[in-house]
Formats: structure tokens, sequence, C-alpha cells
């Protein structure tokens, strides 16, 4: 634990040094302005996100048996370099997936599983760092979300969904910008990996239009039928996720108990009631902030309506959904208008995070279903037998 609690007060301390908000300083699409001449703050602020990229990816890259599925990885990533002219191996992972371990495996000549890994690390705290600079308008608080909600963290557990996740966070922008190809082309390509992402192709346009009084009905009157419909609703979930068809997923889907996210539930109807608080200040005009605000009013009903699909499913949806918080949030503080009240919702903000985080970290990180903790790493830790060598 001691390496996560290191790893976050780092970050938490560079964050002090950016300055984004300069006038000097960027483009008008908020790139860097190294085409005006770099500043002193522009160096500082490169340095600084180098150096939180470099302790984010070293901590991703360097552990080992660190994560709810990575054995499994392992094991999947065996089979997929096993493959013969006269047998293909049945693993439920993505072609780009299965793709880039075989190429990797072949480039090194040995199972270098962890260098896979690496390469999904780096590229997922590159897209997440990258998405959060561009379309963050308070970089420093946005990031500092994006660590103590735990989004970093739980990418150590489920690797290629955060992938997917990090490129769903960047493609917002092509959406808000009406770039439509690209916003498809990227979830298109995302998908290779984790196919959950198609279903933002859905969700992120509705959210991005101007909904009518009757569309704010039908979505009550949809979210209200999931307590009628139950069997209806977990058989078109399965079929959009087939591996869980004959599970006990399905099952539970079916006619288990249902549990409730209250965490995320107390989250999101926090930030509705704040933002319908500034919708006009903040949101009415304001076509990202309109698609923020949509977000978090589907993962609501989600939270609410739909948490009979079981936390497997709904996570995968919602999550998507609940990404956007770390750039809504820092958005509606900016639009309070007294300093010193927005001040202490800032610190309201920042000391729920700090509780969120402390129970992320006892709780949550080293549980079934996480399982970050303990961190190991491969400078001195060796990777348990795999199932293929191990027979059971």
């Amino acid at each position: 634990m001691i390496v996560y609690f290191t790893l976050t007060a780092a970050v938490l301390a560079l964050l002090l040094l950016v300055k984004k908000n300069t006038v000097s300083e960027y483009t008008t699409d908020g790139r860097l302005g190294f085409y005006r001449g770099m500043t002193r703050q522009d160096a500082i602020n490169l340095i600084v996100l180098v150096t939180i990229f470099l302790g984010l990816f070293a901590v991703s890259a360097f552990r080992l048996n660190v994560g709810n599925d990575y054995g499994k990885y392992v094991e999947h990533m065996h089979l997929i370099n096993s493959k013969t002219d006269g047998w293909t191996p049945k693993v439920p992972e993505e072609e780009g997936f299965k793709a880039l371990t075989y190429v990797i495996y072949k480039l090194c000549g040995f199972e270098n599983y962890v260098l896979v890994f690496a390469v999904f690390s780096f590229f997922t705290v590159l897209f997440f760092m990258k998405g959060i600079w561009r379309q963050s308008k308070w970089f420093e608080m946005s990031f500092a979300m994006f660590m103590l909600l735990g989004f970093y963290f739980q990418s150590l557990s489920t690797v290629r969904y955060y992938f997917g996740l990090g490129i769903a966070l960047l493609s917002i922008e092509h959406l808000v910008k009406k770039d439509y190809p690209g916003f498809i082309l990227m979830i298109l390509l995302g998908a290779f990996f984790h196919k959950s992402l198609l279903i933002i192709l859905v969700l992120y346009p509705i959210a991005m239009i101007n909904w009518k009084k009757w569309m704010y009905a039908l979505g009550v009157a949809l979210g209200v039928s999931c307590w009628f419909l139950r069997p209806i609703y977990a058989k078109i979930a399965v079929r959009i996720y087939s591996e869980y068809q004959g599970t006990g997923t399905f099952d539970r889907m079916l006619g288990g108990p249902i549990h409730y996210s209250y965490i995320s539930i107390v989250r999101c109807a926090l930030i509705l009631a704040v933002s319908i608080y500034l919708y006009k200040d903040v949101i009415k005009d304001n076509r990202e902030n309109i698609f923020f605000f949509h977000c978090n009013i589907m993962s609501l009903a989600l939270y609410v309506f739909a948490a009979f699909l079981t936390d497997e499913v709904i996570s995968r949806i919602a999550y998507y959904l609940t990404i956007t918080h770390v750039l809504f949030v820092p958005s509606l503080l900016l639009g309070v208008k007294d300093s010193k009240k927005r001040k202490m919702y800032t610190m309201l903000v920042l000391l729920g995070c700090l509780m969120y985080f402390v129970i992320f970290m006892k709780r949550i990180a080293p549980a079934n279903g996480t399982r970050i903790l303990p961190y190991t790493t491969i400078m001195f830790d060796d990777m348990p037998p795999i199932l293929s060598e191990t027979g059971y």
C-alpha cells in the first residue's frame, strides 16, 4: 500500500506546479504553445507531466501478478502463443489483444507477458493524461480526481477495459467538435481490444443532443420498467456481453438479490443537484457541459434502476459515463462566482475524494474483483505457476 500512497502523494504535490490557463502558453485548441515559443511555465508543465507519466507508467509496468485478471491474462497469452496451423486456442479476448500478444512474443522469442502489460500501461496512462490535459478546464483538479477516485489504480486490474476507457475519454473531444468520423474511428479501433467500447456509439451521441421534456419522461419510464421487465433486460444484456451466457452472473441478473452501489449513487446524485443549481450559468449554453450533465443522469439511472444487471455489467457501462466526472466537476466548481464559496466547495470535493481513496485502498483494492494489493514487482517477486503449468 505504501507504493500507492507514495505515488498518489507525489502526483498531487507535482500538480501544484502545473499552471495551464495562461494566455501566452497555449494555442486555440489547448495544446502547449511550442509554436509561439516555450515559456518558463511551459517548461515546468512539460517536466511535471513527463515526471507524472513516468511514475504512473513505472508502477503499472513493473507490477507482477497484481490485478484480478493478471494470472488469467498470462494464461491466455500462453495459449495465444501456442497457436499452430492445426489448432487455434479459444480465448475470450478480442483480436487486437491477440495480435499484439502474438507479435510481442514472436519478436522477443519468449513469452514476455511483462512487456505486453507494459505496452498496455504505456498507452492507458498516455490516453488518460492526454484526454484530461486537452479537455479539462482545470487540469490539476481533474487529475487529482482521476487519482483519488481510483481510476488509475483500477487500470492495474482490468487492463483491456481501462485501455478502452482511456480511448473513450479521448474520443469525447471529437464528438464535441462534431468530428464524427474521428469519433467513430477511435471507438472502432478501440473495440478491437475491448468490444464494450461499442456501446458508447449509442450512449455518447444520446448524451450530446439537447433533451426535450418528453425525453426525460421517456427515460424515467424506461428506468421504472426495469423493475417489471427484469428478465427481458437481462437477456438483452447477455446478448451484448455473450461471455455471461449460462454463468452465475446471468442467473443473478434473472432473479438474484440486487446490490446497489450506494457510493456511486450518492456521488452521481450530488453532482446532479449541484449541476441543476448551476444549470443556467454553467451548463445551458455549453455543448460540452450539456454532454457531461446527460452522462451523469444516465449513470445515475443505471445505478438506481439497472443494478440487477450486477456490478460486472453495470460498471462496464457506467464507467464510460462517470469518467466524465473528472472533467465535469472542475467545470462546475469554476462556475461558482463567489471565490470564497468556490474555495470551500473545492475543499469539500477534495475531502470527499480523499475519503473515497482511503476506503478504496482499505476495502476495494485488496478484494477479489480488484486485487491490486499487495503490490508485487518484477524486480523482487516471481510469477506463480499458471494453469497450463499446474494442470488445475
